[in-house]
């Protein structure tokens, strides 16, 4: 038996996730288009809550796909009389997995990708009065292009897939030359700012006037202070160019590997830190892919803090911009994976490995489709773009558990010329080649080990213990998990003798990183610390920050606060 329930953090009253959706690049005037827009698919005829998947509860819909098939979505907007003369640029957050875009009839945009925005500008499509916008949208499930952990039969480590617009969908005007993006770079007290689409211009920080030349500025900051969890400070600027207005921020912090004590560590800001982390797969019991509101994100990040923990692992998932926004000003540490690309096999890629068989295994053969390969590289650039401004993006993620995997060195390579400002782990949990930065292990029913490389160790997954809570449980029928307990008590207790007992000691013999998994339930598996519809926290930050604290005080040089 299945079922679908509410999370915390209900949706409040009126248009749904109406905050600016890209906190990074903020304009005054906007319009929200999530709320209310007419919906078909097939035989069904209604209405839909935009941002919400068909699929979820609060879509209004709770429906049953047939994927492959399309669905058309449909509103009338108008715009305000004081954009008459400015530019339209119509965004979608993302739209899963392809969206046809037109506007009073006409194109105004395709899209192909799950997990990424995208833009149109759409001054000669609109008029004044009353217009029309429609998407077509067909969610095929393609292992061409980036896919997660949907799957049309779900079930256990699988889940409900999400089709259609699943982010926010808006509207804002801007002057006919205008800042299409900033791409923010920083060096220890230094941060240089390109306006893209600007040659002149200027940036202000706390009162003082940086002038552009060429679309950049270098800002460099008198006794600066570094990001990092424990102090996540944001330095607030604003860019203007002609007759465009843009708020934005950067933090300054260095990510570097060292040697400490003979071991190769990850520093942060110059010493050592040890990055406690989670796996945190972005799953939601109402709306699947998106929270109620985007207070789900804060709250989510408040609850992991509280226990002490300073790093998230997403988990082959993109987010709106809001949740690494939310890292960035609470101060959590993100590990990014991209999402993965290419056909899975249960026996070669999880239960061989599992076992320590095929570890070596030639990578360009486990995926040999090259539309896969190409559609994964270029998700990848797209990421790296869409991500690399946010200070909390520690780690960079290519391929997990070889899903999809090929010629890791050559992507590494290609990462590295991208962003030399991350670590990156190449071939999380095995399939390892010749190129990382970490060495990076999945543990799940072994004691707990560091690698035999000379370089940072990486735990990326381990735990995924079961503790399960029928009445906030989806499936009542089936759990999965990797180790079961019958009450809270027990597994707390398993849980910090685990951390002091096998995770502790492995801190001075060259661990730099650990990934408990996970944040929360999703689905039938009910290994998260927290239940699918956060209502209910299984471990207490009475119970657990000490030995956090523990953790994190084992490093050399103080741990890098």
């Amino acid at each position: 038996m299945q079922k679908l329930f509410t999370a915390a953090g209900e949706a409040p009253a009126g248009i749904p996730w109406n905050v600016y959706p890209r906190p990074q690049m903020v304009r005054k005037d906007w319009l929200c288009l999530n709320g209310e827009w007419d919906f078909a698919h097939g035989k069904l005829r209604g209405k839909i809550q935009v941002p919400f998947c068909p699929e979820s509860l609060l879509s209004g819909l709770d429906a049953k796909m047939r994927y492959g098939r399309k669905m058309t979505y449909s509103r009338r907007f108008t715009l305000p009389a004081e954009w008459r003369g400015r530019r339209i640029l119509l965004h979608f957050g993302a739209v899963s997995r392809t969206a046809e875009v037109r506007v009073n009839g006409k194109e105004a945009a395709v899209h192909a990708e799950s997990y990424l925005p995208f833009s149109a500008d759409i001054t000669d499509l609109v008029r004044d009065g009353e217009n029309e916008i429609a998407v077509d949208a067909v969610n095929d499930v393609s292992h061409r292009h980036p896919w997660g952990k949907q799957k049309i039969r779900r079930g256990g480590m699988w889940y409900t897939p999400v089709s259609g617009i699943w982010q926010t969908v808006w509207l804002e005007p801007v002057p006919e030359r205008y800042i299409r993006g900033l791409v923010i770079r920083t060096d220890g007290d230094t941060a240089e700012i390109t306006a893209e689409g600007a040659e002149d211009g200027t940036a202000e920080l706390d009162g003082v006037r940086y002038r552009m030349a060429g679309g950049k500025v270098r800002i460099t900051v008198k006794n600066p202070v570094y990001w990092c969890p424990e102090n996540p400070h944001l330095y607030r600027f604003t860019a203007e160019a002609g007759e465009d207005r843009v708020e934005s921020y950067f933090a300054l912090r260095t990510l570097e590997i060292r040697r400490a004590e003979g071991k190769q560590r990850l520093c942060l800001n110059g010493k050592p830190y040890f990055f406690h982390g989670l796996l945190d797969q972005g799953y939601w019991s109402d709306g699947l892919y998106t929270p109620a509101s985007p207070e789900g994100f804060a709250d989510d990040i408040r609850a992991m803090k509280a226990l002490g923990f300073n790093m998230l692992r997403k988990h082959i998932k993109i987010e709106p911009e809001q949740f690494y926004y939310d890292c960035d000003r609470l101060g959590m540490a993100v590990f990014q994976d991209m999402v993965n690309c290419g056909g899975y096999r249960y026996l070669r890629d999880t239960v061989m490995p599992t076992f320590g068989i095929g570890l070596r295994r030639n990578d360009p053969l486990l995926n040999r489709n090259r539309e896969s390969r190409r559609n994964f590289l270029n998700a990848m650039d797209a990421t790296v773009r869409l991500l690399g401004n946010h200070p909390s993006v520690c780690l960079w993620t290519i391929f997990n558990e070889g899903w999809g995997q090929f010629s890791a060195d050559e992507v590494y390579t290609r990462l590295k010329a991208l962003d030399g400002t991350r670590f990156i782990d190449s071939t999380s949990g095995w399939f390892a080649r010749k190129l990382s930065d970490v060495e990076s292990l999945h543990i799940y029913f072994k004691p707990l080990r560091t690698g035999e490389q000379d370089r940072p160790q990486f735990l990326s997954e381990f735990g995924g213990w079961t503790l399960k809570y029928p009445e906030h449980s989806f499936n009542l029928e089936k759990t999965y998990g990797y180790r079961t307990f019958e009450d809270r008590e027990s597994f707390v207790r398993e849980l910090r003798a685990l951390y002091l007992e096998q995770v502790l000691p492995l801190i001075p013999r060259g661990l730099c990183a650990a990934v408990y998994t996970q944040v929360s339930d999703v689905e039938d598996e009910t290994n998260g610390l927290l239940t699918f519809d956060r209502k209910e926290a299984k471990v207490r930050p009475e119970e657990f920050r000490d030995v956090s604290e523990r953790l994190l005080a084992a490093l050399p040089e103080g741990g890098g606060k």
